[in-house]
């Protein structure tokens, strides 16, 4: 996997995260628990593209 696609999949989650937090209402708590899920699947993905660890060996990210 590039770094190319690794960096564009960190900006489209961003901007995902940021027009939700912007555009729809929400309750402040329902919108910083999407906050933290999101960060932590992504932080996982990130995790798993580089092989530092192997939780999501059944998910193809390439």
């Amino acid at each position: 996997m590039s770094i190319l696609t690794i960096l564009l999949v960190i900006i489209v989650v961003g901007v995902l995260l940021w027009a939700v937090n912007s555009f729809l209402p929400m309750d402040p708590k329902v919108k910083s628990i999407l906050n933290i899920v999101v960060v932590i699947l992504l932080v996982l993905w990130l995790l798993q593209a580089f092989g530092l660890i192997s939780v999501l060996r059944g998910v193809r990210v390439d």
